[in-house]
């Protein structure tokens, strides 16, 4: 499963700049609103230094990293869902993604305009916040007039449950509360997640800094935006989007070797990968040969038949059973031979629950 993620934020807070440091693409960023109009697309390999291990000891012929895929629109402004700015027929773009990083601008910078004028990152928080949830409300009113007047001359329990979780969202919308607000139980859940709400996703802010800040771990600005997300239950990552895109062009070894002046091993766009995964409940497995070694995105939880589903749906019509050992026991054992007569070696059913790091080999018949 590949995972999709939107950018959003409002004008020159480091949107398109941090889309093409993470994807190395030429998305055109320049110091004036609007300046990013169609979306971005861009597929990125996810970084795992678990992977880059298993290959130093199964030596395979090639590696298949797993990906994740960013969309970035246009940036929004006060009034989009209205037709304010280039309007929310943006929006649209990022309604099938699965969570939504939120660029902030927390840096001061004279020589780039704000479009508010003043650089207040919570004010530019609620501003974007506010704008899907009038997106979403826009949605839902349409649906809910067109189910409410079915539902009240039908019998059916399935669409009076639809009216009802609706009504519900409606009314939570209408207090200024985004949608994943909603307590819902697993029969009404489908009902809104078949609308792909925008609030109803989960939310990584990034906390887009100046390089100095970047190395001392933020600032003011990035302590509000932290307590902020705290309150929502969504997550946060620093980054300095100008200097990961000239880390971006520099060759895989000098990125090592500029990080580590830097006093970190791991990039700014690395730990924002890292930190959607956790958001969204990710875990990767492997499957590891000397023809390929490749990583499998599941969701945490996964039984061995549905991951293997992954790889194709044959396997999980025909699952008999997994052959599995951790990553770790590769590492400290130094081969798949000394893992089996460590015993670390396992045969698991269909209600496995796989691992975050196992490496799996399927049996299957179809």
């Amino acid at each position: 499963m590949a995972l999709q993620v939107g950018i959003v934020g409002l004008p020159n807070v480091g949107k398109s700049t941090l889309f093409n440091a993470l994807t190395s693409a030429k998305a055109e960023a320049a110091n004036y609103p609007f300046c990013t109009i169609d979306p971005n697309v861009g597929v990125v390999t996810v970084p795992d230094q678990r992977q880059d291990k298993i290959t130093q000891f199964v030596k395979p012929q090639s590696v298949v990293p797993t990906t994740i895929e960013f969309v970035d629109i246009a940036g929004l402004v006060k009034g989009a869902s209205q037709g304010e700015g280039l309007g929310n027929q943006f929006l649209s773009h990022i309604r099938q993604t699965d969570a939504i990083v939120q660029v902030v601008r927390c840096f001061d910078d004279p020589n780039v305009i704000h479009v508010s004028g003043s650089v207040d990152p919570l004010r530019d928080m609620e501003i974007i916040n506010t704008e899907l949830m009038l997106a979403d409300l826009d949605s839902i009113e349409k649906k809910y007039k067109t189910v409410e007047k079915t539902a009240k001359n039908t019998t059916d329990k399935k669409l009076k449950m639809q009216a009802e979780v609706l009504k519900k969202l409606l009314d939570t919308l209408g207090k200024g509360l985004p949608a994943r607000a909603v307590p819902l139980d697993d029969n009404e859940e489908p009902f809104r997640r078949e609308m792909h709400l925008l609030t109803a996703k989960p939310v990584l802010y990034a906390c887009n800094v100046s390089e100095a800040d970047f190395i001392k771990g933020g600032n003011d600005w990035v302590v509000q935006v932290k307590k902020r997300a705290g309150e929502e239950g969504n997550g946060v990552v620093v980054i300095c989007s100008s200097m990961e895109a000239e880390i971006a062009q520099l060759p895989k070894a000098e990125q090592k070797e500029f990080l580590s002046s830097l006093g970190t091993d791991e990039s700014g766009l690395n730990r924002l990968i890292h930190e959607a995964y956790q958001l969204l409940g990710l875990y990767t497995y492997f499957t590891a040969g000397v023809k390929e070694v490749r990583a499998w995105t599941i969701r945490k939880g996964t039984k061995a038949p549905q991951a293997a589903g992954v790889i194709h749906t044959d396997f999980e019509k025909g699952f008999i059973r997994a052959e599995t050992y951790h990553c770790e026991d590769l590492f400290k054992l130094g081969s798949e031979q000394a893992v089996k007569d460590a015993g670390k070696y396992r045969l698991e059913g269909k209600d496995y629950i796989v691992k975050d790091g196992d490496i799996l080999f399927f049996r299957f018949n179809v």
